[in-house]
């Protein structure tokens, strides 16, 4: 995969952080930390348009109660078989 490298300005304490998670081993460089960072911003951007289109979708065509009912009949019985 090719990388491009890019200059970023943080205040001191983000830099101040970003330290700290290299120093602590959570990282290995401040690169794979920003890297990591950007990857789950990413990720829950894409996870927060999905549900935005499940959300829409339901509004356009909402469930009919029967649907509904056995929706709530499923997750009942999901919770009575979960192993607590």
């Amino acid at each position: 995969m090719q990388t491009r490298q890019i200059p970023v300005r943080l205040s001191e304490a983000l830099l101040a952080d970003l330290d700290a998670l290299v120093s602590g081993g959570a990282y290995k460089s401040r690169a794979a930390a920003i890297r990591a960072g950007i990857e789950a911003v990413a990720h829950a951007e894409q996870q927060r348009r999905i549900d935005q289109e499940i959300v829409d979708g339901y509004t356009r065509h909402p469930p009919t109660e029967a649907e509904a009912q056995a929706a709530l009949a499923s997750l009942r019985q999901a919770i009575e078989e979960e192993p607590w």
